[in-house]
């Protein structure tokens, strides 16, 4: 598989693939194709990580793309402006992403629910606290929202990101959703109730512009409802 990223701010991966190859992806992501690229839905690792997925929020199912009688193309495009990028994930080299990052990847890569020990911060957490692992073997194509920012943290570094803005970590970093202390700073700081803790070793991805701080800037714009 060969592709190329191009658009930003509102880029597009587009993937050719020999006859063959395969490319999964979640409902509604794929953006055009050639004719010889035959579309399947599956569960995608079986009812354990369907469940998973439908606790995350995500599609139940993956649709897996496969060229048929000679090479075919496949692309795929963000869905809010921002960057893609490609992660090469194998043996040691797990990616823990927001659940909403996933675009698609090769075949050989596996989705499922990325649990904290904590999982009592994952629920109360709110958007940016539930996120899914990707495992396996092959390319993985994230999509990040604005700009991103890359730290590689040293055994034990820590960096505390306000709700949403971490995009993805390396899976050897550990993460944990703590309270902002102080009941005043909790209400009335403006920064939420919660913040996530990440503690390396390894990279962290962080992004400048996560859709649910857009929909919240833009709230106050909308007229009310009249439900």
């Amino acid at each position: 598989m060969r592709y190329v990223i191009e658009g930003e701010p509102l880029p597009v991966v587009i993937c050719d693939l020999e006859s063959g190859e395969t490319m999964i992806t979640e409902s509604g992501a794929m953006s055009w194709m050639s004719p010889n690229m035959k579309m399947e839905t599956s569960a995608g690792g079986g009812i354990g990580k369907m469940l998973g997925r439908a606790f995350s929020g995500e599609s139940l199912f993956l649709n897996r793309y496969t060229a048929q009688g000679g090479p075919g193309h496949i692309a795929f495009a963000s869905s809010f402006p921002g960057s893609i990028r490609a992660f090469e994930i194998g043996s040691g080299k797990d990616l823990v992403t927001q659940k909403s990052a996933f675009l698609a990847a090769t075949s050989g890569v596996e989705l499922s629910l990325f649990f904290q020990k904590k999982i009592g911060g994952a629920l109360f957490g709110g958007e940016g606290f539930i996120m899914q692992r990707l495992s396996g073997s092959g390319i993985a194509f994230v999509e990040f929202d604005g700009y991103v920012k890359e730290y590689t943290l040293a055994p034990g570094q820590q960096m505390v990101v306000d709700t949403g803005y971490l995009a993805a970590m390396d899976s050897s970093c550990s993460l944990d959703v703590r309270a902002v202390p102080g009941v005043k700073n909790m209400f009335f700081g403006g920064e939420g109730i919660f913040n996530t803790v990440v503690t390396g070793p390894g990279n962290i991805w962080i992004q400048t512009m996560p859709i649910s701080q857009m929909a919240n800037a833009l709230r106050p714009f909308f007229p009310p409802s009249n439900h």
